[in-house]
């Protein structure tokens, strides 16, 4: 029987599918990225199940649409004990701290990640950073190790880090770095135990915030003199929620603390990388890098994701990751797959790369996608199409066509990519194009219609991109209703 493999599985967090070096955009460094898609796979048309972190990783881990599982938009409540916590929230010197929070909520309470089968099937699980699927201080779904942060983002000098069921604020220590140092740790830990391990690293870079005291002087002077001409420099989108960029020096001050944020996350990657081959355990583990969401920096005049704008957005730079896959035996070297391919995709894949039946293959709506990885070609009599959701806005991607449908009254859009790669030229409302969006539409809901629980559809939520405050629909008990009022 083959041995199962070690799967190091890194999320970042905010990284659209254009910041890396080897995805195009050359003032960006980030040669350990570079490091995995030389020694693997770079998947060009990987997409996000929805524009905002919390469903994302929602999906990511259940293989389940956020209509299905329940998480909706960010998760601005839920996360910790908001009384119990009070004094660590205090101790934090940016933001609010635990004043926005009430009673912790596991959202994904009752949903079968893939992690729960890993670890199941003789898998040691651990988790270092982000979790933002409620309840962050108790470890659940199949993590041994629970290493994460109290909410979603943190200050990167003082994070609220969650340990041993309690929860302390770690001063002047980089948080990227630091999740990296435990990670490693426990590599070390693990050396001589039997059964291979699942390690998830979810660092918070790139996400906000971006001045430069936030990120090591190092990376902040590397990009000093930086013109960052491969990126867009147009005037604010005119449903822009972020506040005026264009013409405020606020371009460069972004830019300069994203592209900071990203290259000390790849120097971090590096030393996990090299920790692999010096364990020698490189050949036998599956090395993942992908993001939970995209990210737009100045595209469409837009400075975040899907809330960067009202209403929501489902542009490409938003809605396509990064995703990178080595695993030396199966994946050929320095190979970029066109595949259109989405995160409800890689609960299947991580079961088949471990040999592991996949218990939900009829009920889920993504597919394995190791075919891609051996190099097989997709069936050419199914068109390939992607769909996504962020409330009441609803998208489906083929690789000519996009529609985006807000429910209930619009605005809608439709892009014919072929011709429009950049996404300018909105056809919604054009006779010549009505059959075809009469067509999306059918196939859009459709397959809602088979894959969303109505008792948590997002379309019947009041989802507007400020964050999820309880558990969607009838799940919403009434002891989280109370807290909130």
């Amino acid at each position: 029987m083959k041995k199962k493999p070690n799967i190091l599985f890194i999320l970042s967090d905010d990284q659209g599918a254009w910041a890396m070096h080897c995805a195009g955009t050359p003032e960006l460094y980030t040669p350990n990225l570079d490091r995995i898609a030389r020694s693997g796979m770079r998947f060009d048309n990987f997409f996000c199940v929805s524009p905002v972190c919390s469903p994302a990783r929602a999906s990511l881990l259940t293989g389940r649409i956020p209509s299905a599982h329940g998480v909706l938009d960010w998760l601005r409540d839920g996360n910790v004990d908001g009384v119990k916590f009070a004094a660590q929230g205090r101790e934090n010197p940016y933001g609010q701290g635990y004043r926005g929070e009430h009673v912790p909520i596991a959202y994904l309470e009752g949903q079968t990640a893939y992690t729960d089968i890993l670890a199941e099937k003789g898998y040691h699980c651990s988790l270092f950073g982000k979790w933002h699927l409620g309840d962050s201080v108790t470890p659940q779904h199949g993590f041994r190790k629970w290493y994460t942060l109290g909410l979603g983002g943190c200050c990167y000098y003082h994070p609220d880090i969650v340990e041993d069921g309690d929860i302390h604020v770690e001063h002047g220590k980089y948080v990227t770095e630091l999740l990296t140092d435990k990670a490693l740790d426990y590599l070390g830990e693990m050396e001589g135990k039997d059964g291979p391990f699942y390690m998830g690293i979810h660092y918070t870079a790139p996400h906000t915030p971006w001045e430069e005291e936030h990120h090591p002087r190092k990376w902040i002077e590397y990009y000093d003199n930086c013109d960052f001409k491969s990126l867009p420099d147009v005037p604010d989108h005119p449903d822009l929620v972020t506040g005026p960029v264009y013409g405020t020096g606020r371009r460069k001050v972004n830019l300069r603390g994203y592209f900071a944020a990203v290259s000390a996350m790849d120097e971090q990657i590096g030393r996990l990388l090299d920790a692999l081959e010096e364990k020698e355990l490189k050949d036998d583990t599956v090395v993942i890098f992908t993001s939970d969401n995209g990210n737009c920096m100045g595209h469409h005049g837009i400075w975040g994701k899907g809330n960067g704008t009202f209403p929501l957005n489902m542009y490409d730079s938003a809605v396509k990751v990064p995703f990178l896959i080595s695993y030396p035996g199966l994946v050929s070297q320095g190979k970029v797959c066109m595949d259109m391919v989405s995160g409800y995709d890689v609960f299947p894949s991580i079961l088949e790369l471990a040999g592991i039946a996949n218990p939900l293959e009829e009920t889920l709506p993504g597919k394995s996608f190791v075919g891609s990885l051996e190099g097989k070609e997709c069936p050419e009599q199914e068109e390939v199409v992607i769909f996504d959701e962020y409330g009441p806005v609803r998208m489906i991607r083929s690789k000519n066509w996009k529609y985006i449908h807000r429910y209930p009254y619009g605005k809608h859009e439709l892009y014919h990519l072929a011709e429009d790669p950049g996404e300018e030229k909105n056809l919604f409302g054009m006779p010549e194009y009505e059959e075809k969006v009469v067509e999306m539409r059918r196939k859009l809901e459709t397959w809602f219609l088979k894959y969303a629980d109505p008792r948590m559809d997002g379309v019947r939520e009041g989802v507007t991109g400020c964050g999820q405050l309880c558990r969607a629909g009838i799940y919403a008990t009434r002891a989280e209703r109370y807290a909130q009022e």
